[in-house]
């Protein structure tokens, strides 16, 4: 999964960044309110954890400007401040949960884990496809029962064809879902990871569609 975290203080953002990351999954991490909310505009998140003390612009308008432009990914809001007005004010704004500092960061991977597990169909931690197990919260995937051994990238790439299961997914789009914004993405690199998942996962489980991408299908031809 790809995760947007804005946070304004530097060693909180890197310790969000590294736990997050740890997880599984692909991480922007940013400073300010402006450049926070313009990545969330440009770019596709499949989650967002956002800091509402922030400089430049405050993460309450950035929450309400990304809902009025129908961005709709769930985000998660830390806040310092204990009053319960501006937890209120930061559900009102489009929020789906939030989170008081000081936190345990066990605490908020849950938390981040309970929201993802709210897109499309997969309402538990367990994915399957199949022959093909994902646990979201151990990071581990099972094989006909049998422990799979993949490298981060081979389990980026496998959790986002395994949460859009038969859908058709461009080299872009994966790449972008793999490497943070300002690292060199080359598509190509797509087809070196397809080939590796091919060799330890069932033959056909990933289809390539000539010209548009690659899909998990449920049942290999």
């Amino acid at each position: 999964m790809r995760i947007l975290v804005v946070e304004d203080e530097p060693t909180l953002r890197m310790q969000l960044a590294q736990a997050i990351g740890g997880a599984g999954h692909t991480v922007e991490a940013v400073g300010d309110g402006a450049e926070g909310h313009y990545l969330g505009d440009v770019e596709d998140f499949d989650a967002v954890v956002l800091d509402l003390g922030l400089p430049v612009l405050d993460g309450l308008s950035v929450l309400r400007r990304w809902r009025a432009a129908g961005r709709n990914m769930p985000v998660l809001i830390l806040t310092a401040r204990s009053a319960w007005q501006e937890k209120v004010a930061g559900m009102d704004a489009g929020a789906d949960d939030y989170l008081a500092k000081p936190f345990h960061m066990e605490e908020l991977l849950a938390r981040l884990r309970a929201l993802l597990r709210r897109l499309g169909e997969h309402g538990s931690a367990q994915w399957q496809c199949g022959a093909i197990a994902l646990d979201t919260r151990a990071a581990r995937v099972l094989v006909d029962g049998q422990p799979l051994q993949l490298t981060s990238h081979e389990f980026k790439l496998l959790s986002l064809l395994m949460q859009r299961k038969g859908e058709v997914l461009s080299r872009t789009e994966l790449s972008e879902h793999l490497y943070p914004h300002d690292s060199d993405r080359d598509s190509n690199t797509i087809e070196v990871f397809v080939g590796r998942l091919r060799k330890k996962l069932p033959a056909g489980s990933i289809e390539t569609v000539r010209g548009l991408g690659y899909r998990l299908v449920e049942e290999p031809a």
